[in-house]
């Protein structure tokens, strides 16, 4: 099973951003690192507005801009784009039909902060394939930012 490493501080923007975002979806870039096989880190996270064309209150689409951004900023960086981020108003931190129906990059992992009534209940973390509409979910380890 696949572990991914986030801070206590990141961990908290993601869930404010949610509760912010209530009753839409928030959504947002992992940044990091695989560091040994299986074992992956976040060094930073890029919010993003819902660009999403439909239903925000249970679907989401990241800024093109945010990603060109980061991106860019990641050339010639050990960091790449490992993920991204988002909420679940009103839902368990579960991958969706519509986030099954949205997972185009498998290697992808996928955190999800359910909301309940604006307040941040749990996040989990998850590989999902959208060929065979399976997921897999990782281990989350939350540490001290001086530990990541």
């Amino acid at each position: 099973m696949a572990i991914i490493t986030i801070s206590t501080d990141q961990l908290a923007d993601i869930q404010g951003h949610g509760e912010q975002a209530y009753p839409q979806e928030c959504c947002g870039l992992l940044v990091g690192h695989e560091q040994a096989p299986g074992f992956f880190i976040v060094t930073r996270i890029a919010p993003s507005p819902n660009m999403s064309k439909h239903n925000t209150k249970d679907s989401f689409e990241v800024d093109a801009q945010v990603r060109f951004d980061v991106m860019r900023a990641l050339e010639n960086t050990s960091d790449d784009i490992i993920g991204h981020y988002h909420s679940h108003p009103d839902h368990p931190a579960k991958p969706s039909e519509t986030d099954m129906d949205m997972a185009y990059e498998g290697q992808f992992i996928w955190l999800i902060t359910a909301i309940n009534k604006a307040q941040a209940m749990e996040t989990k973390a998850w590989r999902l394939d959208q060929t065979t509409r399976t997921s897999e979910p990782l281990t989350l380890l939350v540490s001290e930012a001086g530990d990541v």
